[in-house]
């Protein structure tokens, strides 16, 4: 007669246990984390979805539980699709703008031996931490069409016989705002593109120059296929920062004349918070929120897609050096 001396199997739960006692300093570390999450990006998201089905100004208890009504107002209202397709038509013009010129402004301040780079990556870097509220109030007055110094100079140098209204004009407001936003974010755009230069190993280079490449051919054979599997990543990271300038709008044009640039933050924080001609209506404006924002969970998704993608394809990479 034989005696089995194994010990029992441990089961799944004591093994999650055990490993969460061996290592609870680093959980008690997360508990701020995990509680300021819960109270500022949960509960309000939580919240959101809650009152989209309410008929409720926020300001009052006289609530309705409506359902579906409010995304069915939605998709019947003109100025929720306008708003809507501006800020898509903002990101489908600004984000290849602002790609191409970062792009360049990169290439040219990763030269080695140009000794003021620093001073020139720091000035172009300084808009993207000033606060967009002050950028957008500076930008009225430089901009204005009476005394503004732009309007000053397109007049006194013969371009043009009157001075351009850019903020009150409907055909120039949202290109206006959106110059003001490229020329702004366009610095946070450069330092990506400068993290990815810093990947390809100038060994390339001194090896094509001795076999007697240029600049073109340095930048299409060696420069572009690197930054190839990166330029997804930092295509998609500016199209989604793209997406939020309700500060700088709200600075600028709040939206107008007669909701020419609004763009669907404005238009959410006018519904919720100001009213169109009667009381704000907070549960319409959650609706809104809500299927903007599902939206940019799509390009979030679509963003994680790219990103998987580009790691393969940096590992192709990796595999044939």
């Amino acid at each position: 007669m034989t005696t089995s001396t194994q010990a029992p199997p441990r089961s799944a739960g004591a093994g999650l246990w055990r490993q969460i006692l061996k290592h609870r300093w680093c959980y008690v570390f997360m508990v701020p984390t995990l509680v300021l999450s819960a109270l500022f990006t949960f509960y309000p998201i939580f919240m959101s979805w809650y009152f989209s089905f309410l008929e409720w100004s926020g300001y009052t208890n006289d609530r309705a539980w409506v359902g579906l009504d409010n995304y069915a107002r939605l998709i019947q209202d003109a100025a929720f699709w306008g708003a809507f397709g501006r800020s898509f038509l903002f990101v489908l013009v600004a984000v290849p703008i602002k790609l191409a010129i970062s792009l360049l402004l990169a290439i040219l301040l990763n030269n080695e031996s140009m000794k003021l780079s620093p001073v020139f990556r720091t000035m172009f870097f300084l808009p993207v931490v000033t606060t967009a509220a002050i950028v957008g109030i500076i930008m009225t007055f430089v901009l204005d069409p009476f005394n503004g110094p732009v309007n000053q100079a397109l007049t006194s140098s013969g371009l043009v016989e009157q001075a351009i209204d850019f903020r009150g004009d409907k055909d120039a407001a949202l290109w206006t705002v959106m110059g003001v936003e490229i020329w702004k974010n366009m610095g946070i755009t450069m330092v990506y593109w400068l993290a990815a230069l810093q990947t390809v190993p100038t060994t390339y280079y001194e090896a094509a120059r001795i076999d007697g490449a240029g600049r073109w051919h340095l930048l299409r054979h060696i420069t572009v296929p690197i930054l190839a599997p990166f330029a997804a990543i930092i295509t998609l990271l500016t199209a989604n920062q793209t997406l939020h300038v309700f500060a700088i709008v709200q600075a600028m044009t709040q939206g107008g004349p007669a909701r020419a640039s609004e763009v669907m933050e404005v238009y959410i924080y006018r519904e919720a918070f100001v009213g169109d001609g009667g009381l704000p209506e907070l549960g319409y404006a959650s609706a809104a929120g809500v299927f903007f924002g599902l939206a940019v969970m799509v390009v979030a998704l679509l963003q994680i897609w790219v990103a998987k993608k580009a790691h393969s394809m940096r590992a192709a990479m990796g595999a044939q050096r």
